[in-house]
């Protein structure tokens, strides 16, 4: 039986972004910047990769429609997710210029 997913109360799991790396324990750090533009490689990755299957399958080079649909899906949700963060950070940029000094 596989325990690996189960975690403490208290204690969620790291959702590492896809194509990103987790910093590894030994002191090694990641500028913000370094891991933005990493996350946004990512997803453009991924979104080229699902333009790729969907003209695959448009000239008749791959027969089977379910992975053209995974891979539409999973640039769909990757791409929703980094809008999703975009705003978040937007959102966080505005609050911090509207503190009093």
């Amino acid at each position: 039986m596989n325990l690996s997913g189960i975690h403490a109360i208290g204690t969620p799991p790291v959702i590492q972004p896809p194509g990103v790396q987790a910093p590894a324990k030994g002191g090694g750090t990641m500028d913000f910047g370094q891991l933005v533009h990493k996350a946004v490689h990512a997803v453009n990755a991924d979104q080229q990769a699902s333009s790729a299957s969907v003209e695959a399958l448009l000239s008749g080079e791959q027969a089977d429609v379910l992975p053209v649909v995974t891979s539409v899906a999973k640039a769909d949700a990757s791409f929703k997710l980094l809008i999703g963060v975009r705003n978040k950070m937007i959102e966080a940029y505005k609050q911090t210029m509207n503190m009093p000094l």
